[in-house]
This record gives structure tokens, sequence and C-alpha cells, in this order.
């Protein structure tokens, strides 16, 4: 399946799945960030994956951002697209047009935690497990339906960067594993509370 990897910064999820894409049934035929120093685009330039940097900064609006990418991401015709790492809020119109097929990969065991800083504040709530979820996107921030979850303990000495390292490491094997399940077809979103796996309701 063809797709589309949209990125803002250091894109070692991205790398997870370039590293494995061969036997996930994926070709990324474009890495899009919304920051042009992005570093996850050398690791696109590396392997020879054409990517696309847009500076934000130069547009008026959300909406016209967005805009300027669902142009390029209509020039491949993906049957999927994967948020790694990207840090903007979709506008409706974008998860309106890609409906179904937007996965993104968030730091904390959802619904809990959603939007920024999960790590620190999942140790601020005294939390003893924290993690990483896969979600299709819907227009609520993080609040599509979950897909799967990868847990790890929190210990007595974790601290903010600590925590990102472990649930980073359980992220690189839980993406390309949920994206798989999406490429060979297992993988539906029913409506925007729903998804299923197999048939079977997540």
């Amino acid at each position: 399946m063809n797709g589309v990897v949209l990125i803002s910064g250091n894109g070692s999820n991205l790398q997870s799945i370039i590293d494995k894409a061969n036997s996930i049934d994926l070709t990324i035929c474009c890495v899009i960030s919304n920051k042009t120093d992005a570093f996850g685009l050398k690791r696109a330039a590396k392997v020879g994956i054409p990517y696309v940097a847009l500076d934000e900064t130069l547009f008026d609006s959300k909406l016209d951002f967005d805009q300027e990418i669902m142009k390029v991401i209509d020039n491949y015709q993906p049957g999927v697209i994967i948020l790694a790492g990207y840090m903007r809020i979709l506008s409706a119109d974008f998860i309106s047009k890609y409906f179904g097929k937007i996965l993104n990969i968030h730091p904390s065991l959802l619904p809990k935690f959603p939007g920024l800083n999960t790590h620190q504040r999942a140790i601020d709530a005294f939390e003893k497990k924290h993690g990483a979820s896969v979600h299709f996107v819907t227009e609520e921030l993080d609040g599509g339906p979950v897909i799967a979850q990868e847990f790890v303990n929190i210990d007595s000495t974790d601290n903010a960067q600590t925590l990102a390292k472990k649930v980073l490491d359980k992220e690189h094997a839980l993406y390309p594993k949920t994206i798989h399940w999406y490429t060979q077809g297992r993988l539906k979103l029913i409506d925007k509370n729903t998804a299923t796996l197999d048939k079977k309701t997540l």
C-alpha cells in the first residue's frame, strides 16, 4: 500500500517505519514536514524517499496550510496517511477528506493525557503505568478510536526524559505492527467512535 508520512521533528518513528516498510507491505511515497529543519527529512533523503517541507509561517490560516498539504498528498494517492510526531492539529476539512485513512501514535495510554507533555503529566498524576497508543484520527484531539497500546512501568526514579525513552522504544515496535494491520486490509474505521480488526470491534 502506498502511504505518506507527516512529521515535525526528529523522525525516530519514521525511521522505524522505513526500516520495516517492506515487511509491513508499505511503500512510503513521500514524507511531509511542517518544519523545514526537521531531522526526519534527512532520514527520508538518505534512503531516496521524496520529501516536502512546507514553512507553516508562510500561510495565513490552518486551513490554507492544510490545503497545500492536501495538494501534495493527492499527487501520490496514498492508501494511508501516517502521522509520526506531526505536531499540528489537523483541520476538519483534512480529516473529513481522508477519514478512515489517518493513523496517529500518541505517547500516553489514551484516553489519559491527550495533548502535550504527557510524560511529566503521568508522573505528576502518580500513575503506575504509562505507554503509547495508536489510534485513528478524528476531529476530537487524540480522541479517535484506539487501535493498540503498549505499556511501560513508571519507576520512582523516572523523570520525563527517562520515561519518554521507555515509551519511544515501545512506539518503534507498536506503530509498524499496527500499520501492517491496516495495509493488510484487516483494520477499518467504521465511524468516528468505532474501529474494527478482522471485523471485530476494538
